[in-house]
């Protein structure tokens, strides 16, 4: 189950800085979980900036 707050595809992108057809490619690809309440679709915020950071290396 969520742990965070529940928000729209369009309100996460806006906040993470991605388009929304990012958000739906992680969906897609199973790196995000989105939950369907209806027919809306709403993703838990926390969790989907964790699955989208990348680590960067130190490497020059």
């Amino acid at each position: 189950m969520p742990s965070g707050q529940l928000v729209s595809l369009a309100t996460a992108a806006d906040d993470l800085s991605v388009s929304v057809k990012t958000i739906r490619r992680r969906i897609a690809d199973g790196s995000v979980r989105a939950y369907r309440i209806g027919r809306l679709i709403r993703i838990d915020l926390d969790e989907t900036r964790t699955a989208l950071l990348v680590p960067m290396s130190n490497a020059r």
